[in-house]
């Protein structure tokens, strides 16, 4: 099977993704995301006119709660479960200033 997608593009979504992949599981992956291409092109011959259009297999629909005024925990509740926290405040990892191809 010829693949329609490049060892590239899997290399970047990676890095996108903060993954660290081997070049057995980049080629791996490179074949896989090709295969699922190859599915969704096949799909996309189908013909779908006489299909009404859906956003769910099953007929649901959303139920919603009324909204409740209550009162919030107190901080030191909130934060009793959280790895770290600094000044009554979540503390996490600085991600915005890594570089970004």
């Amino acid at each position: 099977m010829s693949q329609s997608i490049a060892e590239a593009t899997v290399r970047h979504v990676a890095h996108l993704a903060r993954l660290t992949l081997t070049d057995d599981e980049v080629e791996q992956f490179t074949s896989q995301l090709a295969e699922i291409l190859a599915y969704v092109r096949k799909l996309s011959e189908l013909d779908t006119d006489d299909v009404p259009p859906t956003s769910h297999a099953l007929s649901i629909k959303n139920v919603f709660r009324d909204d409740m005024i209550e009162p919030s925990r107190p901080p030191g509740e909130t934060l009793h479960g959280a790895p770290d926290s600094q000044d009554g405040f979540f503390r996490v990892p600085k991600v915005l200033d890594q570089e970004v191809i």
